[in-house]
C-alpha cells in the first residue's frame, strides 16, 4: 500500500482521511488532532472559521497552509447564490480553487438541498473551481454531480453529526460502480469502525469531523481513525472471500484419519 495514493483534481495524498477544524474546545487541540490522525486535508468553514482577520487568532498559526491543504467548505449556505459567494470570497482569500460544497435544505435535517447543489456545481466547475460535492446517497444525483463536472462525490452515510454510520450501503455501492471520480464518505460516522466498513464498500476516503471532535478523548479517536482508515483499505484491496449460505472446512478434507 506504500504507493496508494488518494487523488483528488490530480494532486496526489498518502491519507485517506479528511478531518474537519469545527467543534473543538480550541486550536491547540484542533491541531494537535490532526496531527495524530495523519490527515493531510481539513476542511475549514470559510463562514465561521478566522482565516483573514490578522487581529484575532488565525487558523493558519496552528495548522500550517504549506503542509496541509486547506479544503474551504460551504457549511451554514442553504441557497446556492449563498454557497457560490462564499467560495468566490474563499478564491480571493487565499487563492483556493479546490473546495467543498455543501447546500443545506433545512437547519433540523441538513440533509442537502440536491436542486441548489447541482446548480451550484455546474456553476463553480465552469469557473474553474474543483468542486468537491457533499451529497445524498443518490446513484442519480451522484451521476448528475459528475456529468456537470465535480471532482469528487462526497455521499453522507447519516445525518451530519449524527453518528449514525452508514445507513444505505447498496446505494454507496451502485455510486462506486458507476464513477471513477473519488467517493468519499462524508457525514454521520460514529466510531472508527464506520471508517472501516465505508473503505472496505470501495470508498476513496472519508471525511470526519463531529466523532473525533466531541469524543470523549479526541486524540485517541484520531488514532483510531486513522488506523481504520487504513485496514478498511488493505481489506478491500486484498479480495474477501465470497459470501455463501453453507458452512466450507478450513481443514484439508482429503486424507483423514
Amino acid at each position: 500500500m506504500k504507493n496508494d495514493n488518494l487523488i483528488i483534481a490530480k494532486k496526489k495524498f498518502k491519507s485517506r482521511l479528511i478531518v474537519g477544524t469545527g467543534k473543538y474546545q480550541n486550536m491547540n487541540e484542533c491541531a494537535k488532532t490532526i496531527k495524530l490522525s495523519g490527515a493531510e486535508i481539513v476542511t475549514v468553514a470559510v463562514r465561521r472559521v478566522n482565516i483573514s482577520d490578522k487581529s484575532k487568532p488565525l487558523l493558519m498559526d496552528y495548522i500550517d497552509p504549506k503542509k496541509i491543504t486547506y479544503l474551504p467548505n460551504t457549511a451554514g449556505c442553504f441557497t446556492s447564490d449563498d454557497a457560490l459567494r462564499t467560495l468566490r470570497l474563499a478564491r480571493e482569500i487565499g487563492g483556493w480553487k479546490l473546495v467543498k460544497l455543501e447546500v443545506l435544505g433545512d437547519k433540523k435535517n441538513l440533509y442537502p438541498d440536491m436542486i441548489e447543489t447541482l446548480k451550484s456545481t455546474e456553476v463553480l466547475s465552469k469557473e474553474g473551481f474543483k468542486v468537491m460535492v457533499y451529497c445524498t446517497d443518490d446513484p442519480l444525483m451522484a451521476k448528475r454531480l459528475e456529468n456537470v463536472g465535480a471532482c469528487a462525490i462526497m455521499p453522507l452515510a447519516a445525518p451530519i453529526g449524527s453518528g449514525l454510520g452508514i445507513q444505505n450501503k447498496v446505494n454507496i455501492k451502485i455510486i462506486r460502480s458507476q464513477t471513477k471520480l473519488p467517493l468519499i464518505i462524508d457525514a454521520g460516522l460514529g466510531q472508527a469502525s464506520d471508517a472501516t466498513i465505508s473503505m472496505e464498500l470501495g470508498c476513496d476516503g472519508v471525511l470526519v469531523n463531529t466523532a473525533i471532535a466531541k469524543a470523549k478523548n479526541p486524540f485517541d479517536m484520531a488514532l483510531a481513525f486513522k488506523n481504520g482508515v487504513i485496514a478498511g483499505r488493505q481489506s478491500y484491496l486484498s479480495g474477501r472471500i465470497d459470501k455463501t449460505l453453507m458452512g466450507s472446512p478450513s481443514s484439508p478434507t482429503k486424507g483423514i484419519i
